[in-house]
């Protein structure tokens, strides 16, 4: 049986100090990230691992989004809060600003803090940033990931694939067959499946796919406006428009104002998300609800059910979504006109 190295040995391997070595493995915060690298790296590559109930982990959940600016993030603040107060944890929030992936500086900050566990909203982690949470026993959970986060990692998502079908199927049901889009960004794997479930229920229909109805968006209210103009404005226009989320419903809700059209007499909108904004605009918006607030707290118990050591059945949630039918939609009018100019006052209002 091979003896496992000591941590003098690995010191010296490293060039380091034994002190430095138990600094690492501490979670000290005075330690240079490469240094801190270089013996992780040694430590794993000896098999060196504390026992779990030595990690003396802090009473904190590290919550970590990649923007922090809409009613979406409140949503899930809220659930995560449900879930902590339970266990009389603090809330640690950062955010990535705009990338989907937070780098070496916040994980030298959590190695620091020695947080409980983690869990990142749309937001990924690279495999040597996971190999160093891993290495001091943080476990983490991604919440509606932003791309495939893999089998081996927790994640609590929810069925976009089914909401976009949801969406879409509402509207042709209604009668309507120019059928526009507003997705989110390509590379998020929750955009691609709303998108997904849009086409699957054209296809179902029998209603061909139109590339000049669909837009790529960014999820923020902007986009929905300015790509909800071009939508509005083309020859033929569509008669209905699934906005992959409420924010951008709300800047198609504005498009539609700018152009003089009322909703739902002259355009149909579906969003998705039930932000509580959703009730509260005019008219109150239909929408794909996705349960963030329960998400939110299904990620937080995971993670601090691994946190105890437990191992769960599985490390993939999904919980599911619903449509939500209010007053944002209606059978398309016999007399539609060819594009924007209705001359009625309008319904629909930014929030």
């Amino acid at each position: 049986m091979t003896r496992a190295a000591t941590l003098a040995e690995i010191a010296q391997e490293a060039g380091v100090s034994a002190p430095t070595v138990s600094k690492v493995l501490n979670g000290r915060a005075d330690v240079a990230p490469a240094t801190r690298e270089r013996v992780e790296e040694l430590l794993h590559r000896h098999g060196y691992r504390r026992k779990r109930g030595n990690r003396q982990a802090n009473p904190l959940l590290e919550l970590v989004f990649h923007e922090l600016e809409s009613a979406w993030a409140v949503e899930v603040i809220r659930g995560v809060e449900n879930a902590v107060r339970e266990e009389g944890l603090s809330i640690v929030l950062s955010e990535s600003a705009g990338r989907h992936g937070p780098g070496q500086s916040w994980v030298d900050a959590v190695l620091a803090r020695r947080p409980t566990g983690v869990v990142l909203v749309l937001s990924d982690l690279d495999r040597s940033l996971q190999e160093q949470l891993a290495r001091r026993d943080i476990p983490f959970v991604v919440m509606d990931p932003a791309g495939d986060p893999g089998r081996e990692v927790p994640a609590v998502g929810t069925t976009n694939w089914d909401g976009g079908l949801a969406a879409t199927r509402h509207l042709l049901d209604l009668g309507h067959r120019r059928i526009g889009l507003i997705g989110g960004p390509a590379r998020m794997m929750c955009s691609r499946a709303r998108t997904d479930g849009y086409r699957a229920a054209l296809d179902m229909a029998g209603v061909p796919y139109d590339p000049e109805l669909v837009r790529e968006g960014d999820f923020h209210h902007e986009s929905g406006r300015l790509l909800g103009l071009e939508l509005l404005g083309l020859p033929q226009r569509p008669t209905a428009v699934f906005a992959g989320n409420d924010l951008q419903a709300l800047g198609l809700y504005e498009a539609a104002r700018e152009l003089g059209l009322r909703i739902p007499e002259d355009l149909s909108v579906v969003g998705f998300d039930d932000l509580p904004l959703a009730r509260w605009v005019g008219p109150p918006l239909t929408t794909v609800r996705q349960p963030l607030t329960e998400m939110a707290q299904v990620a937080t118990r995971l993670v601090i059910d691994l946190a105890r050591g437990a191992r769960p059945g599985t490390l993939r949630v999904d919980l599911a979504t619903s449509l939500v039918e209010r007053s944002s939609t209606a059978p398309p009018r016999t007399d539609h006109p060819p594009s924007g100019g209705s001359s009625g006052p309008c319904r629909g209002s930014e929030s």
